[in-house]
């Protein structure tokens, strides 16, 4: 798999003219490698791949990304290290802008300028380059990613068993996150998300020690990890009989949601696909209350590309990975949120999230 990866990254180097790449961003660092540790620094170029980490790691690395030489860094300081510029000088070397902190480009220019001249590199923003690779996952990817979904899709199942109207937001994000780290999750991929009655109209609203209200929404939006990978999931309950008014918001967001899911196919932009269901919202008279976009990539991150949102303009295409999860928000009264992770397979949208959402009786999601 690693050395599949190196080969995309160097492609991409050929393209940019570019002689190697600097990689510090923890999940891009993972991706291509395969090194699950938390601290260390990749240098993938045309013809060498070193990866540079401290004595906690070594043996790791021997395991996981035997591909790659090992430079031995002392101490804990992995994310300057100047020994991975050995035999660089003249080449042209990008860094990843967005992950840089100022200060850690301030070392790794102060380092490149203490060398010779002749050994000195250039040092160049190569912003997107692997997270462009990544846009488009492997087999060993969605399986990861299938196994996520099903074990969130369990976990949700499990909170809908035990929610009742008095158990508090925080007890019932708490019963979620001990069954999923029970039943094989890694971690959570997110905080999970617990919101009752007018509590959901904060579509990120962190849960508190109050007491779930009978007669009332109840937003849970939910993640875990699954051998690095991530899954995303959000239904929305109601505790007793649903009234007119919920009924109304909540068939109005299934319905851009379904219609998304039929209708977004390869070749759309983000911009494009997110319009599909903000036009079923804004024709139902709630489009003030839709403020977010349709979905954002899942992967290695919980956020990443693409995005399905007003000013996306990525196109979608076989192999994203994405959430599709319109929603309405009405401070004072509550909100509804409903989201599937789908992939694109053979031009269309098919989602991998099982978790029911058709019943509005308490203890079937909805």
């Amino acid at each position: 798999m690693s050395t599949a990866r190196i080969d995309l990254v160097r492609a991409r180097l050929e393209e940019l003219r570019l002689d190697a790449l600097l990689i510090t961003t923890p999940t891009n660092r993972r991706w291509v490698s395969g090194f699950t540790g938390s601290a260390g620094v990749a240098l993938v170029g045309r013809d060498r791949v070193r990866f540079a980490t401290d004595s906690r790691y070594w043996e790791q690395i021997a395991l996981q990304a035997p591909e790659f030489e090992l430079v031995k860094v002392a101490g804990a300081t992995t994310g300057i290290a100047p020994d991975l510029l050995e035999d660089t000088g003249g080449l042209t070397i990008g860094f990843e802008p967005a992950h840089l902190t100022v200060s850690a480009y301030e070392q790794w220019t102060t380092a490149i300028d203490a060398l010779l001249e002749a050994d000195r590199p250039r040092f160049v923003p190569a912003p997107g380059l692997i997270e462009g690779l990544r846009i488009v996952k492997d087999a060993d990817e969605l399986d990861a990613l299938a196994r996520a979904v099903r074990l969130g899709d369990d976990g949700m199942a499990h909170a809908i068993s035990v929610v009742e109207p008095g158990m508090t937001e925080k007890q019932l994000a708490w019963e979620i996150q001990r069954y999923v780290m029970e039943h094989g999750a890694e971690d959570l991929s997110f905080s999970t998300i617990v919101a009752g009655g007018e509590w959901g109209a904060s579509p990120h609203a962190r849960p508190r020690d109050v007491p779930l209200p009978e007669g009332a929404g109840v937003v849970i939006d939910m993640g875990v990890i699954v051998d690095g990978y991530c899954s995303d999931l959000t239904r929305t309950l109601f505790l007793g009989e649903p009234d007119d008014q919920f009924k109304r918001v909540y068939d109005t967001v299934l319905t851009a949601q379904t219609m998304a899911e039929e209708r977004i196919e390869a070749g759309m932009t983000g911009r494009e696909a997110h319009e599909i269901a903000a036009t079923v919202i804004a024709e139902a008279g709630y489009g003030e209350y839709f403020g977010h976009g349709l979905g954002h990539g899942v992967g290695l991150d919980i956020h990443e590309a693409p995005r399905l949102a007003p000013g996306s303009d990525a196109v979608l295409e076989d192999g994203h990975v994405f959430t599709v999860e319109p929603g309405i928000y009405i401070l004072g009264w509550g909100g509804v949120r409903i989201e599937d992770q789908c992939v694109m397979e053979d031009g269309r949208v098919r989602p991998v999230s099982a978790s029911p959402k058709l019943d509005l009786e308490i203890g079937v999601t909805a």
